[in-house]
């Protein structure tokens, strides 16, 4: 078998790598300016830990936005650990990199998007080998911000 690059797995690490130093720079120094930031993330993934009403509320993906009150914002290799505010309700949540579909930061107009591919042999394959197969392959591009604009 022919050894190539993989450009896209490569992109994928470097642009967790991004948000990760980001997110790690909020939590020690706080939002600078107006920035701030949309998360969309997969509810269902194994390791993302919130609220049963909110996974209730939100049983696919749910975005958070992280701008006027938050606390407790950790961050690790893994993922990041923060609470938030839900109709003066604190509720914490723990949010693996892996899970994340879009990072937003409309001050600047910066976005990331991942989407993963899972071929369906993949899929069946999952149910006869259990948790020895790699994660599905992720793609990473930026994305338009006119999903995010107020219109």
């Amino acid at each position: 078998m022919a050894r190539s690059i993989d450009y896209g797995n490569l992109m994928h690490r470097a642009m967790r790598s991004l948000i990760q130093s980001v997110l790690q720079d909020v939590s020690e120094n706080g939002l600078p300016g107006a920035h701030h930031f949309f998360i969309t993330f997969d509810t269902t993934h194994p390791e993302v830990e919130m609220a049963d009403w909110l996974k209730a509320r939100y049983p696919a993906e749910m975005t958070i936005v992280i701008q006027h009150w938050f606390e407790n914002l950790n961050v690790d290799d893994d993922g990041f650990t923060i609470t938030l505010n839900f109709g003066n309700q604190p509720e914490p949540m723990v949010i693996p990199f892996d899970a994340v579909r879009t990072f937003v930061d409309p001050s600047v107009e910066f976005g990331l998007r991942f989407e993963s591919h899972v071929e369906e042999d993949d899929a069946e394959d999952d149910e006869d080998d259990g948790d020895d197969d790699p994660p599905p392959h992720h793609d990473a591009e930026v994305v338009s911000l006119d999903k995010f604009r107020k219109q």
